[in-house]
């Protein structure tokens, strides 16, 4: 008789999970709301439950308030958001088709990655790392390339900037393109208007404006994404993300896809019912107020601010490090000696800036009051 070889376990005394309560003012994800939490430890039901496609339906209708839309097929994905960006490139674009991508930073490149992985025919329009693309330039690009897709960034995560849209989604109309919008740090501290603006598709996350814990990610196809999507004639690349499958367990046919995130769901709708009880705009407002007051107290001290005031995003401000100061070392005593972090530059910006996000519940005064206070005691002279 074989006799099994039980291997001994080298962790016999590991404690209970303990970790320290930090404050999170860096690019995401920010602290969540206790109601957030809360909603997050509600006993789980099965994907397919009654009671659950009903929170389904909540988060649809919801994530429809938020972005200013009325697309049907709106909801989360069931991934962080870069799930949902990889959707969007999976379900509008096929191999061959022109692609033009605005890259002012960090996650445009990451668009153009993507999407060349998908067979797309990628072209870019480029501007510095902390600007933004005027109207004028993107038809100039337009008329260059004639894409079939363009993608931007709203929210540059890595910069602090905001793609001002408006006349975007005349434009992309005006030469039969679909418009792409990444608003991952936009929605819910931001202004956004998809269905004004004119956006075919847009994605976003869970762990920044609004609030939540990572993982369940809001995605979005208007008419004409839906169009083209339905006009394929290869299937989606992507078997998990494909928006055939997904919109019929989202949708009114409720089949089987995948098993949901149960309980990240129910964090998300908590997070997306505080964020309607308080009002989108007031949201908006709220958002401002709170980083014009951290501007200023930056500003107070010395700090210059690495995108010009108007086109500064109100969830994220990117900071110049001081000369002779260690960006690294810095953010490194905030998160040892106050538990703050915040975060670093990347790319072109790696080493010159710190990125500080006011985001969901952590924009209120006192978050920037705590901040402040730390940066007073580690810059000296400052």
């Amino acid at each position: 008789m074989q006799t099994l070889s039980i291997i001994p376990p080298q962790f016999p005394n590991l404690a209970p999970l303990s970790l320290p309560e930090r404050l999170l003012l860096g690019p995401g994800p920010s602290n969540a709301n206790p109601a957030v939490l809360e909603a997050m430890k509600t006993p789980p039901l099965g994907h397919l439950d009654p009671a659950f496609l009903g929170v389904m339906d909540e988060i649809q209708a919801l994530l429809r308030y938020v972005w200013q839309t009325q697309n049907p097929l709106t909801i989360a994905v069931s991934g962080t958001g870069t799930a949902a960006m990889e959707a969007t490139i999976a379900n509008s674009i096929e191999p061959g088709d022109k692609v033009l991508i605005g890259v002012a930073g960090y996650f445009g490149n990451r668009l153009v990655d993507m999407a060349g992985r998908y067979g797309a025919d990628v072209q870019t329009i480029t501007k510095p790392w902390g600007q933004v693309f005027s109207l004028a330039e993107l038809r100039a690009a337009m008329e260059t390339h004639r894409p079939r897709i363009l993608a931007l960034v709203h929210a540059e995560t890595s910069t602090g900037a905001c793609q001002p849209m408006a006349g975007v989604g005349d434009l992309c109309r005006e030469f039969d393109c679909l418009l792409l919008l990444d608003t991952v740090t936009s929605l819910g501290g931001a202004p956004v208007f998809l269905d004004e603006w004119g956006v075919d598709l847009a994605y976003s996350c869970s762990q920044k404006g609004l609030g939540c814990s990572p993982g369940a990610s809001p995605f979005t196809m208007g008419d004409r994404a839906m169009e083209k999507l339905h006009q394929r004639n290869t299937k989606v690349a992507n078997w998990y993300l494909d928006m055939n499958l997904l919109g019929k367990y989202w949708g009114s046919e409720r089949v089987y896809h995948h098993t949901a995130p149960v309980n990240l769901y129910y964090a998300l709708r908590e997070a997306l019912r505080l964020l309607a009880e308080e009002g989108i705009e007031n949201s908006w407002r709220r958002h401002q107020q709170n980083v014009e007051y951290l501007w200023a107290g930056l500003e107070d001290m010395g700090l210059q601010l690495h995108v010009d005031r108007e086109f500064r995003l109100p969830t994220l401000t990117t900071v110049k490090v001081p000369d002779g100061a260690d960006s690294k070392a810095i953010a490194r005593r905030l998160l040892d000696e106050f538990n703050i972090e915040i975060g670093g530059g990347l790319g072109e910006l790696a080493g010159k800036v710190w990125r500080v996000g006011l985001m969901g519940f952590n924009s209120r005064k006192e978050s920037v009051d705590r901040l402040l206070e730390a940066l007073r005691q580690l810059l000296p002279g400052k």
